[in-house]
This record gives C-alpha cells, sequence and structure tokens, in this order.
C-alpha cells in the first residue's frame, strides 16, 4: 500500500497551473501555497513531461508502464526459475536406474 500523500491533488493541481501560467518562481508560489519548493518543482517538471514539453523525464503513462513491466518482468524470472529447477528435477528422475524391488 502507497504511502498517503501529504498535498492534495486539488493543491498540487492549483500550485501547477499558477506557476506555469503566471510565470512566478516555484520559490514564491511554494511559500505562498506552504509546499516545499522542491516537491513544487518536481510535480511542474512532471506535468510538463506529461504534456510533452520535456525529453529529459518519463510521462506519468510511461513510468506506470515501465513499473508494470519490471513487475511482469519479476514475475516471468520467478517462473523460469521454477521451471528450471523442474526440469533438473525430472532430468534426475529419468537418469536414474531402475531396479525390482526383492521380495
Amino acid at each position: 500500500m502507497p504511502a498517503p500523500r501529504k498535498y492534495s491533488d486539488e493543491l498540487r493541481e492549483r500550485a501547477i497551473r499558477e506557476v506555469r501560467t503566471t510565470g512566478r518562481p516555484v520559490a514564491h508560489v511554494a511559500k505562498d501555497l506552504g509546499i516545499h519548493k522542491e516537491a513544487l518543482r518536481g510535480w511542474v517538471r512532471q506535468a510538463e513531461a506529461d504534456a510533452g514539453e520535456r525529453d529529459d523525464r518519463l510521462s506519468t503513462a510511461e513510468l506506470d508502464e515501465l513499473k508494470q513491466l519490471r513487475k511482469e518482468n519479476a514475475e516471468l524470472r520467478r517462473a523460469n526459475e521454477i521451471l528450471k529447477a523442474a526440469s533438473v528435477f525430472f532430468a534426475q528422475e529419468i537418469d536414474r536406474p531402475r531396479t525390482r524391488p526383492s521380495r
């Protein structure tokens, strides 16, 4: 379960909109709204990436896809390890000589 967010989505959107529309410095907007300036700076950068204005960051959709693909990749790696272990086990069973039980 992810940690609860310190700031509401409405406050984030308002702060980002104010920085982008007014052109005021991030530090001034952050101080006015009671937000840490580096948090606001990150939000603005992410909003710019989502809008396609930045090439140095992944968009939110791309980050979500990357997270999902990494999870799927880890799951497939675990499945491969299980299958390798099973194939070793069955190969040993096949190679074992068969003897009749003595009476």
